[in-house]
């Protein structure tokens, strides 16, 4: 089974203003209200193509209610823990403006609860994957993911981690399954500027060196790079498409990679499925279905 863990879900605002102006009412021209979060996006996508998965995080308040309501309706699995206090994060996303957000904080979590999602985690065996993604809260220690990956490191859990920064490199040692950063969170890691495929298969590698097992570097309309656990470097560059929509189109090439890995063991298969699957929520309002996935793997690797 696939699990996937948002330690801050999110009720997302998104609204179109036209001629948007600060100091007055402004009203909207288009809204619509989704839940969010990285792994519960990572678990939509699963879903979509049709691969079944356990989405666990935090919630809390009529916000939190909402979110699981949201996603047990679209058809997820949740095993979510309810905080006694505090509200799930509302984010109002203004696309009318330059892409412009206002995040909400999200309740605070106490150790208790984290306690209960290492319980929860305990039960994960030789053959499961979870997929830690998205930032931790700032209630929460943060190295929560490090403690995960040292807590299960002798269960054969494949783990998946996607996240920018110190929490990132904080698990290599515990040579996780999968990591995914773009190549602006890569610049970041290790304090350079990227200069093309080259480098970024380079700096890829070094994660590698560091201890991740696959390491798949997302690079918007350039593509994609994997440097995977089978000693070989894969590169593509992104399907041909308009993009509409760049939100969760990290979180479905990971989803993309995993469901092409569960069907194949195909590094190959599994990079270019990522590719596919992230492309395609780029180009769509919302995030990817199964068929334009489909659509664009058959056109563009049709080799498979």
């Amino acid at each position: 089974m696939i699990y996937t863990v948002t330690c801050n879900p999110s009720l997302d605002y998104i609204v179109s203003v036209d001629n948007f102006r600060l100091g007055i009412t402004n009203r909207t021209d288009s809204e619509k209200i989704l839940p969010g979060g990285k792994g519960l996006n990572v678990s939509m996508v699963l879903r979509n193509l049709g691969m079944e998965s356990i989405a666990l995080g935090f919630a809390a308040g009529f916000t939190g209610e909402e979110i699981i309501r949201r996603v047990e309706k679209a058809g997820l699995n949740t095993d979510f823990i309810f905080l006694k206090e505090g509200i799930s994060r509302i984010n109002l996303k203004l696309r009318s403006v330059d892409g412009t957000e206002i995040n909400g904080r999200g309740p605070d979590v106490g150790e208790g609860e984290i306690q209960v999602l290492m319980e929860k985690l305990d039960c994960l065996d030789e053959g499961d994957i979870l997929v830690l993604s998205g930032s931790i809260p700032g209630s929460v220690p943060d190295n929560l993911y490090e403690k995960i990956l040292e807590r299960l490191d002798r269960q054969n859990v494949k783990i998946v981690v996607d996240v920018e920064g110190k929490p990132l490199l904080n698990v290599l040692k515990y040579h996780p399954f999968l990591v995914k950063p773009n190549h602006h969170e890569l610049e970041n890691l290790f304090g350079v500027k990227l200069q093309g495929k080259e480098e970024v298969i380079l700096y890829a590698k070094k994660l590698r060196e560091m201890g991740a097992l696959n390491v798949l570097v997302s690079m918007g309309a350039e593509g994609a790079v994997l440097a995977g656990a089978d000693g070989m470097v894969y590169a593509a560059p992104a399907p041909e498409g308009k993009l509409i929509n760049s939100v969760g189109a990290g979180d479905s090439m990971v989803a993309g990679f995993l469901a092409g890995w569960e069907e194949r063991k195909d590094y190959r298969y599994a990079f270019f499925m990522g590719l596919a699957a992230g492309s395609a929520s780029a180009f769509s309002e919302l995030l990817a279905t199964g068929e334009e996935i489909e659509a664009l793997r058959s056109r563009y690797f049709p080799y498979f």
